[in-house]
C-alpha cells in the first residue's frame, strides 16, 4: 500500500521531509531546507531500502554537538510514518 507521509523536524536547518513508502519500503525521500548536498545524499541512500532498515542505520546520528540530524530526523519521521 502506497502512503505518502510529511514531517516537520525539530532542531535541525531542514524545515520539512516528504516520504513516500510502498507498503515497508521507502520509495523516496525528499527534504526541504538543509544542507542540499547532504540531504540529497541521504534520500538517495534510503530510496529502495526497508523502513526499518533505515530507522536502525540512521537512528541517533548527531550533527556536530546537537543531539540530533537530518539522518536522525529522518529515522524519527520513518518511524512516525510506519506507526501512523
Amino acid at each position: 500500500m502506497r502512503k505518502e507521509y510529511s514531517y516537520t523536524p525539530t532542531g535541525v536547518c531542514s524545515r520539512r521531509i516528504n516520504i513516500v513508502l510502498e507498503d515497508n519500503i521507502i520509495e523516496s525521500v525528499e527534504f526541504i531546507g538543509g544542507c542540499n548536498g547532504n540531504t540529497q545524499g541521504v534520500a538517495k541512500l534510503a530510496a529502495g531500502r526497508d523502513v526499518d532498515e533505515v530507522i536502525e542505520i540512521l537512528a541517533g546520528t548527531r550533527c556536530g554537538g546537537r543531539p540530533t540530524s537530518c539522518p536522525d530526523q529522518l529515522a524519527r519521521a520513518l518511524l512516525n510514518a510506519k506507526n501512523a
